[in-house]
């Protein structure tokens, strides 16, 4: 749940259930800001309700989409998620019922995860077919880049779709949609002439070695570092369904500075459906509270940057999504970018630069960085923006 709401809970039977049992309770959550809220996010810890494998959430008697999610694969599930509208202080209560026999049931799914392996049968670009769940290599795949497809895991919402480069930069990279549905699935992040004639999007965004989207990176007192030395690199997919999709990278036994002993850094990102914000939650292993990290947003060729001076950094501007020397079947491509970070964190915003708008960032007492990253595409035909509304985007943000 999101600091700025205002979660109350009326619990109406607790505890584990037994054989072949439900349990039921109400839930109550209040929006305590002064204006409406879309596909709030709201998230029930089961931790002391047993083997739950199933879950109905109603308001006012109308079932509403829910998901069960097992965060540390377990085989339990760990939490209730589902969104729901709010009006500016308004409260509702949902009533929820669990059950530890059955199956979660499905519904209209609002966002989406993939994981794939190039099939050198398959000669179509974007109909790959050997989907994974995780994936983990060793210093000697010399090139994970291009052993999974589209270079990385892959999740959508309705609004925006993103893929995390599996190598040293864990890039961020940006797909832009031109209509609010989820697409990855057909088009897996290499949409043909024909689909983008459909009204298909596509990729948006060339990074480099940038910081991309808020891509997490060391930081050497004076620029960003890649997470080069490690002895496993892994991406999974945690979860995918109605309500949220997360992913997570992890960098086992990361050298992360010559002089410290190696350590494990996990990243995960988790999207909502309904936003075009992504929560980025990143642990270590180790006390790093001593170390250096970096993030921010590429400075877009010829970007306009704006910030409130501490929390949010953001820019708008054009470029072309492969970069010049290949942007045959491309256009160029407009995007407003941004990243929010609590100031606990903030150790500098250091000075644009010819690849990225940076912060330099700590981690808290509990050796964890928590920030999100969010962006909107020009193209988009369900918003209207220029560089002055993705800026009084970020103001409200």
């Amino acid at each position: 749940m999101r600091k700025i709401f205002v979660l109350l809970v009326s619990c109406l039977a607790m505890g584990a259930m037994a054989q072949s049992e439900e349990v039921a309770f109400s839930h109550t959550v209040e929006n305590s800001l002064k204006k409406e809220v879309k596909d709030m996010p709201v998230v029930v810890s089961l931790k002391d309700y047993g083997d739950v494998q199933s879950a109905v959430v109603k308001l006012n008697g109308e079932e509403i989409p829910s998901q069960l999610d097992d965060l540390d694969k377990d085989g339990t599930f760990d939490e209730l998620a589902f969104v729901c509208d709010f009006k500016k202080k308004e409260k509702k209560t949902f009533s929820i019922t669990l059950s530890n026999m059955g199956e979660q049931k499905e519904y209209t799914p609002r966002t989406f995860a993939e994981l794939m392996l190039r099939n050198p049968k398959v000669k179509v670009k974007n109909q790959q077919d050997i989907y994974l769940q995780e994936i983990s290599v060793t210093p000697d795949t010399k090139d994970p880049y291009h052993l999974v497809h589209h270079h990385g895991v892959a999740f959508e919402s309705e609004l925006i779709a993103i893929r995390i480069y599996y190598d040293q930069r864990q890039t961020l990279d940006l797909y832009g949609k031109l209509k609010k549905r989820l697409e990855i699935k057909d088009t897996q992040f290499y949409t043909l002439d024909e689909q983008k004639a459909a009204g298909y999007g596509d990729d948006v965004l060339w990074v480099g070695n940038t910081f991309g989207l808020g891509a997490l990176r060391g930081w050497n007192g004076s620029e960003p570092t890649m997470i080069d030395d490690v002895q496993n690199r892994i991406q999974r997919i945690i979860a995918t369904g109605p309500v949220r999709t997360i992913v997570e990278v992890e960098d086992r036994g990361w050298k992360a500075t010559a002089d410290k002993p190696r350590l494990n850094m996990k990243i995960r990102y988790t999207l909502w459906a309904g936003h075009r914000d992504v929560d980025v939650y990143a642990s270590f292993s180790r006390d790093v509270r001593d170390m250096l990290f970096s993030t921010g947003v590429i400075n877009v060729k010829d970007s306009k940057e704006w910030n409130n001076g501490k929390d949010i950094r953001g820019c708008w501007g054009t470029d072309w999504p492969t970069g010049a020397n290949d942007s045959v079947g491309h256009k160029r491509e407009t995007v407003g970018l941004g990243v929010k970070i609590p100031q606990k964190y903030i150790v500098s915003m250091e000075p644009a630069n010819v690849n990225n708008y940076a912060y330099v960032i700590r981690p808290d007492e509990n050796n964890e960085i928590h920030y999100q990253v969010a962006y909107c595409s020009k193209n988009e035909e369900f918003a209207t923006w220029d560089e002055d509304t993705w800026f009084e985007w970020l103001k409200q943000w």
